[in-house]
């Protein structure tokens, strides 16, 4: 891991008992989600991570504790480097402060987070869906979400798939 990476990932773990992982020189910090604000603003300024340059969600089901991961790539363009945080959030409790106040470019990330996995970020300006409609019930990108499915047709199958095709009626 890079010098100045390891001396950023030691001081969190120092001030906000984080936890660090590394892997091919890619530090990842896990940290508790009710400190996401203090680490956020300790990154941008005292560490000069001026750039979020992603937030994602992972969902770990059927796993329940925690059933999700918030990720936060921070981007230092001065010091060229870039950090992972972590954020388990139980299934029970799927709320999170916003960091929108520190990063602006945090809007419409946390937007997509909520529209896809229905995670909700406290104090958020707009917390509209992005993605899908307003009317649409469920979150995409979670696991348990139904699918659906449509058989493909092939040659072998043609005449049976043909049959329960919706065409336009004229």
């Amino acid at each position: 891991m890079d010098e100045n990476l390891l001396t950023i990932t030691r001081a969190l773990e120092k001030k906000f008992e984080a936890h660090t992982e590394e892997f091919r020189e890619e530090a990842q910090v896990t940290i508790h989600p009710e400190q996401i604000l203090d680490v956020a603003s300790f990154l941008r300024d005292k560490q000069d991570f001026e750039l979020l340059s992603t937030i994602t969600a992972v969902d770990y089901y059927p796993e329940k504790e925690p059933r999700f991961h918030l990720v936060y790539q921070f981007t230092s363009l001065k010091k060229i480097l870039a950090l992972s945080i972590r954020v388990p959030l139980s299934e029970n409790n799927l709320n999170i402060q916003t960091v929108t106040g520190l990063y602006a470019s945090a809007n419409w990330r946390e937007r997509e987070v909520w529209d896809m996995f229905g995670i909700r970020f406290d104090g958020h300006p707009d917390p509209r869906r992005i993605l899908m409609p307003p009317e649409t019930e469920g979150h995409p990108l979670r696991k348990d979400y139904p699918l659906g499915y449509e058989e493909p047709q092939f040659s072998f199958n043609f005449d049976e798939i043909d049959l329960r095709k919706p065409y336009a009626k004229e």
